[in-house]
């Protein structure tokens, strides 16, 4: 038998991610509790390796903010989520008060990347792309290490389904960044 949902406020949530920052906790749309468990040694060095290409390209080219998996963002359908990895055009950034950039950032990232872990079901993070797409977000990747694939995710398109790539582009939304997929497939 599955457990009734919990559901939970806006500050409630924020209260219980303060309280327990060890726990990865999101918030749905209709206010439900997500409790992710932890990602296992061979994921989290995959999305360290993912985090550091992204942030490294970032130091470059000086265009925005980039988050890890810790980052949560508050969405405008009000749910609270923290991709695996995340951008923020500078420019939307500085938008922001001190107090939203400390708590969770009323915004959706304009690049989000999740990471299939063992115990992500698929159509969950498939859901959680199409949402981040709904609240804003200009370019996604749905990267599975295990089956080799990225899918991506834009605006007002069809998801692009692309097999055992070495790499892959953010295109012109972060230009020059390319993501470095071997390492990520074979950790």
């Amino acid at each position: 038998m599955e457990a009734p949902a919990l559901r939970v406020s806006r500050t409630l949530f924020e209260q219980l991610a303060v309280e327990n920052p060890d726990a990865r906790l999101e918030r749905a749309r209709d206010g439900t509790l997500v409790i992710m468990p932890p990602a296992g040694s061979e994921g989290s060095c995959r999305n360290m390796n993912l985090s550091a290409q992204l942030w490294a390209w970032n130091e470059r080219a000086g265009l925005g903010k980039v988050t890890d998996s810790s980052g949560g963002f508050e969405l405008p359908d009000s749910s609270v989520r923290a991709p695996d990895a995340a951008w923020i055009s500078l420019e939307r950034w500085q938008r922001l008060t001190k107090r939203e950039r400390r708590t969770f950032a009323p915004l959706c990232p304009d690049f989000v990347v999740e990471l299939r872990s063992p115990s992500d079901r698929i159509v969950d993070l498939r859901e959680k792309m199409a949402a981040y797409l709904t609240n804003g977000a200009r370019l996604g990747w749905l990267i599975d290490p295990d089956e080799r694939r990225v899918e991506i995710y834009r605006p007002d398109r069809e998801v692009e389904v692309v097999l055992d790539p070495d790499t892959i582009s953010a295109e012109d939304l972060l230009p020059g960044f390319v993501l470095k997929l071997v390492p990520i497939f074979e950790d």
